[in-house]
């Protein structure tokens, strides 16, 4: 057999038997441990011989590699877990790159279902758009589809590819076909620029009744980002009555980086735990014995179904210790944790290997966290659906903004009424949006928009309006909120039964 392959191979089976069967050789004594282990060897010798007889028998001369590649693919693929993937040379690239902050891209985290089939192809999901790049900047949202990328379809495609090609030579033109809702569909061109992982955007909000708060927005979980929001955290002392955490389209990161952040609002107890079938796995963030920061401050947390992982981490820490109040919307549900196990220095695999728990020891995975008070952006319905799709296709906003590349906000709001009689299912607010982005596009977005944005004034409402801490202190954890969504399931199943 292929020499490289036999040391790839050695690699491999090294690194899983370790990882998948220590518990086995642990409990040694018990019979059905044995027979595991003897049933693993058994297939691992099994997939040796199948290598060895396609590579000396098929019609045509196989590169080992390709059967290599193809074996671990199809394996981690059965698992049937969109998170536990086979990281080629490529992809160990993209995720080099995005580990030391930049790379040409076009600014979009995606996911991409395994599964394809004609009722419901697996086109690429975006999950959020990172802020100042160029899909953020097109206006592409959380939960668009991408069906095509420069005309290849997405659904006949790997993740791999997909990256591939939205990834490459900074100033090159990449065209999508993006899918919005049901049955909105629009061609969107983005030029690859420079993508530099972003992690923590702050400021000072003054508002109409000379009330000031903190507002720190957490793009990403990253090494610094504990750093940046101490910095952020600092330059507020003695100077704002509340906090606002924006974790919106916050698609996660590292576990210890969100621990460290948590740490500054929980004086005591857990942050998070993880819980695995391995016992190393298993481990406890708690927060340390110190004083924290602000303490008694009251503190809005917006999320929105682009809020995944390390943000719901933190969302759920504070939650569940009555410390914050969540507005917006129901956050993604991504409670499990990966590792990636290097298999060579060009390739390796992304793992689950636990899964996350909350203070209140619950996991969010598959369900999120729901907010405390929910504020939705209007749906455009189906008229407006056909509107933003002709919107869109006649580029109304681009070709205004390039003739009147210096409007003032008078002017934004004169076109915007302009294009609200054109197109009168679309809300005035968002075509105001649109065009302050379309003017702005070369400049650094800016820190909010009070304009627009709904559940950023829905958070000052509340603080400003509201009993806070009575708000607060009623709150329910999730684990209370998971069990009276049990007993609500288990009385309709009862109530159904006793029907039939």
């Amino acid at each position: 057999m292929n020499t490289v392959f036999r040391k790839v191979f050695s690699i491999f089976s090294f690194v899983v038997l370790s990882v998948f069967t220590s518990q086995c050789f642990a409990e040694s004594s018990s019979a059905s441990a044995n027979n595991a282990a003897r049933e693993s060897r058994q297939y691992m010798e099994m997939m040796y011989g199948i290598f060895d007889f396609v590579q000396k028998n098929y019609v045509d001369e196989v590169d080992p590699a390709v059967l290599y590649r193809g074996a671990l693919k199809g394996m981690l693929e059965s698992l049937n877990d969109p998170y536990t993937l086979y990281l080629d040379t490529s992809s160990m690239r993209n995720l080099t790159d995005t580990t030391e902050g930049k790379f040409g891209g076009v600014g979009l985290s995606i996911s991409k279902p395994y599964e394809s089939t004609p009722d419901k192809p697996a086109y690429v999901e975006v999950a959020s758009p990172i802020e100042d790049t160029p899909g953020f900047r097109a206006g592409i949202q959380p939960g668009d589809l991408i069906i095509s990328v420069d005309g290849t379809d997405t659904s006949e495609i790997t993740m791999e590819e997909v990256l591939g090609k939205l990834r490459g030579k900074v100033g090159e033109k990449v065209d999508l076909l993006i899918r919005r809702g049901k049955n909105m569909e629009f061609p969107v061109t983005l030029v690859r620029d420079y993508i530099e992982v972003p992690t923590v955007k702050y400021g000072m909000i003054d508002t109409s009744a000379n009330a000031k708060y903190g507002y720190i927005r957490i793009i990403e979980f990253t090494p610094i980002t504990a750093e940046r929001v101490q910095e952020a955290l600092d330059s507020f002392k003695g100077a704002i009555s509340a906090l606002i955490i924006d974790l919106r389209n916050n698609p996660g990161g590292l576990i210890t980086s969100v621990a460290d952040v948590a740490d500054k609002f929980i004086d005591e107890g857990p942050i998070v735990s993880t819980k695995s079938r391995i016992a190393y796995e298993n481990s406890v963030f708690t927060a340390s014995a110190k004083k924290t920061t602000f303490k008694g401050l009251p503190i809005v947390v917006l999320i929105n179904k682009g809020s995944a992982s390390a943000s719901e981490i933190l969302s759920g820490a504070l939650k569940d210790n009555h410390l914050a109040y969540l507005v917006g919307q129901r956050t993604y549900g991504k409670g499990s944790v990966q590792q990636v196990l290097p298999l060579s220095s060009t390739d390796g695999i992304k793992m689950t290997m636990a899964r996350y728990y909350t203070p209140s020891d619950t996991n969010i995975d598959k369900i999120g966290i729901p907010p405390d008070r929910e504020v939705l952006f209007p749906d455009l319905g189906e008229e407006g659906e056909k509107e933003y799709a002709e919107f869109l296709k006649n580029d109304d906003v681009a070709k205004y903004v390039d003739g009147h590349p210096d409007m003032k906000e008078s002017e934004i709001s004169a076109f915007a009424k302009l294009l609200a009689k054109k197109y009168p299912h679309i809300d005035e607010r968002t075509f105001r949006r649109l065009t302050r982005n379309q003017v702005n596009r070369t400049k650094p977005a800016p820190l909010y928009d009070l304009d627009y944005d709904i559940q950023l004034n829905a958070a000052l409402d509340i603080l400003a309006k509201e009993n806070f801490a009575a708000l607060v202190k009623n709150t329910k954890t999730l684990k209370e909120l998971q069990q009276e969504a049990e007993s609500q399931k288990a009385a309709e199943d009862k109530v159904a039964s006793t029907k039939k």
